[in-house]
């Protein structure tokens, strides 16, 4: 659990620090599928590539999350809410699930962001 308590803190931190990129990066297998507003992506460079992308577009980032909890299924669950500054529009909040699975070797190995606004991330 302690990975999943993690992601959230070092994906805010990683836009300023290499040390916390690489951290984050750590938390996710090398096979990792993600899933972005119903849009499958897989592989730990496409993972890469993503985080890099939100940060070209983001001066800030802020999560705040309930605490993961473990479905029967053995996925996690959390709600999540953002707060961002883009850019290019300024101020923004986002609510949403993230839906969460780990490898044996503790490693995320599913993602999938379900935001409430559906545009927020196409």
């Amino acid at each position: 659990m302690r990975v999943l308590d993690s992601y959230f803190k070092l994906f805010d931190e990683a836009n300023d620090s290499d040390e916390s990129f690489a951290q984050l990066n750590a938390l996710f297998s090398d096979d990792i599928t993600f899933v972005l507003n119903g849009r499958t992506f897989n592989g730990k460079d496409a993972w890469e590539n993503f985080v890099k992308q939100v940060f070209d577009s983001n001066k800030e980032l802020k999560h705040m999350y309930n605490g993961w909890e473990q479905n029967k299924d053995g996925t996690y669950v959390t709600k999540w809410a953002i707060c961002g500054n883009r850019y290019e529009t300024g101020v923004y909040t986002q609510e949403g699930i993230d839906i969460a699975k780990l490898d044996s070797d503790g490693k995320i190995s599913y993602l999938e962001n379900r935001p409430n606004n559906s545009d927020f991330l196409s």
